[in-house]
């Protein structure tokens, strides 16, 4: 969607101008994947106007391949505008205007999901399970087992106001145990599924490889099932990173097999806008899983590039350079927790790199 900023803290009511911005879930983890180095291709559909002119061009311009965005002609662009307050408060507001979008025509009719598998990763979000009856058939196409597909990412994002039959929780509780890769809020499992703790959300999802659990300020916990192939490798597909080749393998874990659990605390943030936050720390997170990097390091990759989100007032900030990023997520402990960002510390990082 085109997402539109206020100029200034205040209800909607009352804020006078908005800058214009992209936004959406999907299309954020792509582009701060592809601000990371990565290849990336972004499947979608907007309309063939302006806005949709506007989200092309913008994506496209982060480095991701856009030829999978179909123009719809006969369905706009879907927009939203927000307050620049936390989510969290009940000051804040988000006004959607995506009924009967481009988006929310998407169906398995009008992508060609098989496509699809031709990636190592495929990252799916649980909002675009609620834009439509055909939206969410496509999702369950998605995330069906069967072979030859690759890991399947998902992110639950549980927005009730988009689910009005209240059939919200359940449905991503469906899709959620389709995927291979699951990202939860702690705070949402609880709204949703009323489960509270790691171990909670677990018994409910056996079936995904990996679980991420976030917790806010509090950090994240990382719990996975590594079947015999994932043993090996470092899990994923490490082999494929290295240009072989070959595809990623889901190995052969199984919900009895035992998780590994790891905790990373956050860093510590000034944080500008939360907006984006979720989407940059799956984002940091499939970066270094898609690396081979071991589970600590990819907790601490999400927060990283959660931080260049949380202190921008859109939904993506400017990622630190890989090298930078490695350098940051391989501090000590007491180091790490003493690690304190604010705005612009991307930018300030390179700049101490490229002056000493």
């Amino acid at each position: 969607m085109v997402t539109f900023l206020p100029s200034r803290p205040g209800r909607l009511a009352d804020v006078p101008s908005f800058d214009r911005a992209i936004g959406g879930a999907e299309s954020n983890v792509a582009c701060a994947l592809a601000a990371a180095g990565h290849a990336v291709k972004w499947v979608s559909r907007v309309g063939a106007d302006g806005f949709g002119d506007h989200l092309v061009g913008a994506v496209g311009a982060y480095g991701v391949d856009t030829s999978g965005v179909r123009r719809d002609p006969e369905r706009p662009t879907g927009i939203y505008f927000r307050t620049a307050t936390d989510r969290a408060t009940d000051a804040h507001e988000v006004a959607y205007y995506r009924a009967g979008s481009a988006a929310s025509a998407m169906s398995p009719a009008t992508v060609p999901y098989r496509e699809l598998w031709a990636g190592r990763v495929l990252h799916l979000s649980g909002i675009t399970a609620a834009l439509s009856a055909g939206c969410l058939a496509l999702m369950r196409e998605l995330t069906r087992r069967g072979p030859g597909r690759p890991l399947v990412s998902f992110d639950v994002n549980h927005r009730p106001g988009l689910w009005r039959d209240g059939s919200g929780a359940e449905t991503l509780l469906e899709l959620a145990r389709g995927a291979d890769l699951v990202f939860v809020g702690e705070d949402e499992a609880a709204e949703a599924w009323g489960l509270r703790g790691a171990d909670a959300i677990r018994a409910a999802l056996p079936e995904p490889r990996t679980l991420v659990v976030k917790r806010g300020s509090a950090g994240a916990t990382v719990l996975t099932r590594e079947g015999e192939e994932g043993a090996r490798d470092g899990g994923y597909g490490t082999g494929r990173d290295a240009g072989d080749g070959t595809a990623p393998d889901p190995g052969r874990a199984t919900p009895t097999t035992p998780d590994t659990v790891t905790d990373m605390p956050a860093l510590h943030v000034d944080v500008v806008a939360p907006v984006g936050a979720g989407d940059a720390f799956a984002a940091g997170f499939l970066s270094a899983t898609l690396r081979g990097l071991p589970a600590a390091t990819r907790l601490r990759h999400g927060h990283l590039m959660a931080a260049a989100t949380l202190t921008v007032p859109g939904d993506l900030g400017t990622p630190p350079a890989r090298a930078d990023a490695d350098r940051l997520a391989g501090l000590d402990a007491r180091a790490w927790e003493r690690l304190r960002l604010g705005p612009g510390w991307t930018a300030a990082i390179e700049q101490e790199v490229r002056t000493r």
